[in-house]
């Protein structure tokens, strides 16, 4: 920072702040009130510039990495859906034809096969599913968050009815979103709290969202298997699993949809957990409407 001292009548003085690149921070006054000098002080941005530069070149090539990973895995995952298609067609053809009429080994052997095409096939689906969240959003428009929620306990009906579940939905906002893309979140979230639910107990689960600043922050509460604090941030990334597929079904990528569709709309996503205590969901959303990148 640079500091200046000088004479100047007030006319001088506004005159350099215009053009001389300064703004002056007070005049100096005789025991008249009479303005006998100024003074003033710049700062050197040049710096500042060149690191928010740099920071806008380094955002632009993260938004292009993930554009390509995002292109990447739709190509990868949908050229592989066929060459799957014609490996399970024949291994459960196999099953059809020639289970019971080998030795016990060929019959598991068979059986292996079979679970791993239809897991292959299952992982598939759902890495185009965590592609699509980006390339295949809709536009962002007004959602109320209760109709949403409405839609998810329909399409959860069986699950609920099972699993003896007992929702209770607070009253919810409604705001700006892409409402496909909410229904998938929300139902992603329901249905772990019916799956990971503790022996012998009906899930509880509530949902609700207060106001904090610019942001509705949602929760979803259960009363389930719990979380170790350690897996917290693990279980947001795509394919990773707690549990062997054996104790609970599914691909690991729930979780991962659901944090690209909360970052996609601009909020975040996080948990809160005890095991054998529940688990506590919560994501914010933006009161107001955002672009894509989450940017006002």
């Amino acid at each position: 920072m640079h500091r200046y001292y000088g004479r100047a009548t007030e006319s001088e003085s506004a005159t350099r702040s215009r053009y001389d690149g300064y703004v002056p921070d007070g005049v100096i006054r005789d025991v008249d009130g009479e303005m006998i000098g100024y003074y003033s002080a710049n700062v050197d941005v040049t710096a500042q510039r060149k690191a928010e530069a740099e920071l806008e070149r380094t955002l632009e090539d993260l938004r292009r990495a993930n554009a390509e990973l995002e292109q990447f895995a739709y190509v990868a995952s949908h050229d592989l859906q066929e060459p799957l298609r014609m490996v399970a067609s024949y291994v459960q053809l196999i099953k059809q034809r020639y289970e019971g009429k080998l030795d016990p080994d060929a019959d598991d052997f068979i059986e292996y096969a079979v679970d791993g095409a239809n897991r292959m096939k299952r992982l598939i689906n759902d890495l185009l599913t965590f592609s699509r969240v980006g390339t295949r959003g809709r536009p962002f428009e007004t959602t109320r968050v209760s109709d949403v929620l409405r839609h998810v306990q329909d399409n959860l009906a069986m699950a609920i009815e099972e699993a003896g579940a007992d929702i209770v939905v607070d009253p919810l906002p409604t705001i700006e979103a892409d409402e496909a893309q909410l229904v998938q979140l929300f139902q992603n979230l329901l249905a772990n709290a019916i799956k990971f639910r503790r022996e012998g107990e009906h899930p509880r689960i509530r949902v609700s969202a207060a106001r904090e600043g610019d942001d509705w922050i949602f929760r979803v509460e259960d009363n389930g298997i719990g979380i170790e604090d350690e897996y917290f941030d693990k279980i947001f990334i795509i394919f990773q699993r707690l549990h062997g597929k054996g104790d609970f079904p599914g691909t690991g990528i729930g979780l991962s949809v659901c944090k690209k569709i909360v970052e996609r709309h601009g909020g975040r996503i996080w948990v809160e957990s005890k095991p054998c205590e529940g688990s506590v969901f919560q994501f914010s959303l933006p009161t107001r409407r955002v672009r894509e990148t989450g940017e006002q």
